[in-house]
């Protein structure tokens, strides 16, 4: 009987010995609050959320320009004959000052003779008021100060003027020839002065709102070693409807001249450098419009996948917007094993 109620007992697990060196106590385990993880106890690399300094850049293309306000049309005041052209080709490079051509005008000549007369008449009975209105005749038609100065000194008309170059640059327009005609109406030049020079570039509506946070533009023409920094002048108040692209004007120093109006570039603009936080491409899973990164627990091997909010930074990366912190330890590949672990497992 005795050891029938022994038996039961120690069934109970109330069983024991007198001797106390026989008693074995178990310790509790600790306690752990399950939450839903996948286990990967294989394969699996690991890549920490980081803060890197970036600025976001994006790449356009245009074209060379002249600025608008370095191109001059040279006309005469005056209509005449062209008796002798130092201007003769197209494109060439001229200085200010040079002289483009030498043009005999009637109606120059005449003025030039009458400012003479006044000059003689003004040494018999001093007459500035006539002197005067005979000098400013001479200017109206474009008679450089040099030369008044000279019938002035000399005492002499001469028949020809020299029209002058009012500035540097290069020849892009010529409409005259040697022996021609010419009236107040005909352009007979246009220089264009390429010291400084415009890109036009293209970008698409999508790049407009952008365009704000950009600040910094830097050109490489095609087929030129040198790259060039830019200046953002103008945004065109309106879009090329075929192409639905807007036109953006840059200011470039072209004092190197190797700049050309219709060169081809391509553009690298970013904005200021800024502190993000990212993670690889390949750390974020997308599922039923959500995304979610495999975040490591304390425990080795288990992964617990977290929603996160996020953006494209570039090629490699994301931006962290919301969900996790520097330092975070994520799954960075098999990131499909373990999405079908985790719907096994249903931890989503």
């Amino acid at each position: 009987m005795l050891l029938s109620e022994t038996a039961m007992k120690c069934e109970a697990g109330k069983c024991g010995s007198d001797d106390a060196s026989m008693t074995k106590k178990v310790p509790p385990k600790p306690l752990r609050v399950e939450k839903p993880t996948v286990e990967q106890l294989f394969n699996v690399k690991t890549t920490e959320v980081k803060t890197i300094t970036t600025a976001k850049e994006q790449i356009n293309y245009g074209y060379i320009v002249a600025e608008d306000a370095k191109k001059v049309d040279i006309h005469a005041w005056f209509s005449g004959y062209v008796t002798k052209l130092f201007a003769d080709t197209l494109y060439k490079k001229v200085e200010k000052g040079d002289a483009l051509v030498e043009v005999y005008s009637p109606e120059v000549y005449k003025a030039k003779q009458d400012y003479l007369h006044s000059l003689e008449y003004d040494k018999k009975t001093p007459s500035p008021q006539m002197l005067q209105s005979a000098r400013t005749k001479l200017r109206l038609l474009g008679v450089s100060d040099e030369e008044i100065k000279q019938i002035k000194t000399e005492r002499k008309a001469n028949e020809l003027t020299t029209i002058y170059a009012p500035q540097s640059g290069w020849i892009f327009e010529k409409n005259i020839n040697q022996g021609a005609s010419f009236s107040t109406q005909k352009k007979l030049f246009q220089i264009v002065n390429l010291d400084k020079v415009w890109m036009e570039v293209k970008l698409y509506q999508n790049e407009i709102e952008k365009l704000s946070r950009l600040n910094h533009f830097t050109v490489k023409p095609r087929g030129i070693a040198t790259t060039y920094n830019a200046k953002k002048s103008l945004l065109y108040p309106r879009l090329d409807p075929k192409e639905a692209t807007a036109t953006l004007r840059l200011l470039m120093d072209n004092s190197d001249g190797l700049l050309k109006p219709g060169m081809y570039a391509k553009v690298y603009a970013s904005a200021d450098a800024k502190n993000r936080l990212v993670i690889p491409r390949t750390a974020a899973i997308r599922k039923n419009g959500i995304w979610y990164a495999f975040l490591a627990t304390e425990f080795k091997g288990e992964y617990e996948p977290v929603i996160i909010e996020i953006k494209p930074l570039d090629s490699k990366h994301y931006e962290i917007i919301k969900g996790l912190n520097e330092g975070d330890t994520l799954v960075n590949n098999a990131l499909f094993m373990m999405d079908s672990d985790a719907q096994i497992n249903g931890a989503y």
